[in-house]
């Protein structure tokens, strides 16, 4: 695997890497949210496969316990070695671990990482407030400080950085959305947003480009989840 200088971070799936124009930008803090099963965690592990493959290492922070290494195996394929051994995986256990790795990222983030993945951000947090609703105006401003931690650490040590967040519906009169569980605070956040959501095929998600740096006009595409991971075709 040859080393070669990355401006973004391919996902792998050409409909979603025409959309961000190559992938998710070095520097910037991405964001990537949905219900369940939706291919979340499918697509990061793509970016973190795409990442080595170019020689580079990703941090994988898996706050729910979620990744897998037979779904790796499956994505990577005949690179699973080789691959594997450049993603580097942490697991805190609650919100205060979370906040520990988040403030020593510098100490092992070196020159030779170029991503890192936090899946969810918002899952050790939504389980510190349901514990403590008391204490949720501090544990927003904890969650703005962790992230306002990772966009200047994106920027200072030149990686891509992306955020997986739950969902919460959220009602109006006239129709029930969906959006990431502290949402205020990852939307002002994020420099990039796609959201994934299920159609009626449970194989086919749409991912819907929700905010971009250049593109004004949302742009979206329908993903077919395969044993190999996330495939699918542009649609405007």
């Amino acid at each position: 695997m040859c080393v070669t200088v990355l401006q973004k971070i391919p996902t792998g799936c050409e409909a979603v890497d025409k959309i961000l124009e190559g992938g998710f930008p070095i520097g910037d803090i991405s964001l990537i949210y949905g219900e369940a099963e939706t291919g979340k965690t499918t697509l990061a592990m793509q970016c973190a496969v795409n990442c080595a493959r170019q020689g580079y290492k990703t941090l994988f922070v898996d706050c729910d316990s979620t990744f897998s290494a037979r779904r790796l195996s499956q994505i990577a394929s005949e690179d699973f070695k080789d691959i594997a051994e450049l993603i580097i995986l942490m697991r805190p256990n609650n919100f205060s671990e979370q906040a520990v790795v988040i403030d020593q990222l510098t100490d092992y983030i070196t020159k030779s990482f170029r991503l890192l993945v936090v899946d969810t951000i918002t899952s050790l947090y939504r389980a510190k407030v349901a514990e403590h609703p008391e204490e949720t105006f501090q544990l927003n401003r904890e969650l703005n400080r962790q992230i306002a931690c990772l966009a200047q650490v994106a920027k200072t040590q030149k990686i891509a950085v992306l955020l997986i967040s739950q969902v919460r519906s959220v009602f109006n009169e006239a129709y029930i959305s969906i959006e990431p569980v502290g949402t205020r605070v990852l939307k002002f956040w994020a420099d990039t947003i796609i959201v994934m959501k299920p159609t009626e095929n449970p194989r086919i998600i749409k991912a819907i480009l929700e905010k971009s740096p250049k593109r004004a006009r949302h742009s979206f595409c329908h993903l077919r989840i395969e044993k190999t991971g996330m495939r699918g075709h542009l649609i405007h």
